[in-house]
């Protein structure tokens, strides 16, 4: 029992540790205000690189949706977000950690810059890409014969926006 509750212990207490050692967490005061869940594509390019054919990432196309499933904003090429109020938002990625799945995109921490109009993405200082699945550049097929072909890969994320002001 006194073993139990020691192991316990000890975990809850390295569970501040595990969070605080994630790079893509924003630092204090950030809060989040506002948690969006993508589904959508990122494109990437067979292109020769040093002697080499590769898949190169272009940009991410997605749709965003809040708790509820209703569609509210788009993510695009820039990256740029635009959420229903009309408002924007672009990033500039500041940590990039690698996903808990190797099958998956990594996670990233941006640094929110150009908002546009009024609404809520305008008062964002930083956002975060999390809980990707999928999403990572083809494997194969890019090769003399298919130079210049797009490939769309599906991917999910959590996109979550924070600000240190209320």
């Amino acid at each position: 029992m006194i073993r139990t509750v020691f192991f316990a212990a000890a975990c809850s207490a390295l569970s501040p540790v595990a969070k605080a050692q994630d790079k893509t967490i924003p630092p204090p005061p950030q809060q989040a205000v506002l948690t969006l869940h993508a589904r959508g594509s990122q494109i990437y390019n067979c292109q020769q690189v040093q002697n080499a054919y590769q898949w190169v990432f272009i940009a991410p196309v997605a749709r965003l949706f809040d708790d509820a499933g209703n569609e509210v904003a788009t993510h695009g090429d820039g990256p740029v977000w635009n959420y229903q109020d009309s408002s924007s938002i672009q990033g500039v990625v500041q940590q990039k950690v690698s996903s808990p799945d190797a099958a998956s995109i990594p996670w990233l921490l941006l640094k929110a810059v150009n908002p546009a109009r009024t609404g809520v993405l305008t008062r964002v200082d930083f956002i975060r890409r999390s809980d990707t699945q999928g999403g990572i550049a083809p494997t194969t097929g890019c090769d003399a014969d298919h130079l210049d072909a797009n490939a769309r890969v599906p991917y999910t994320a959590t996109y979550t926006f924070y600000s240190a002001k209320p």
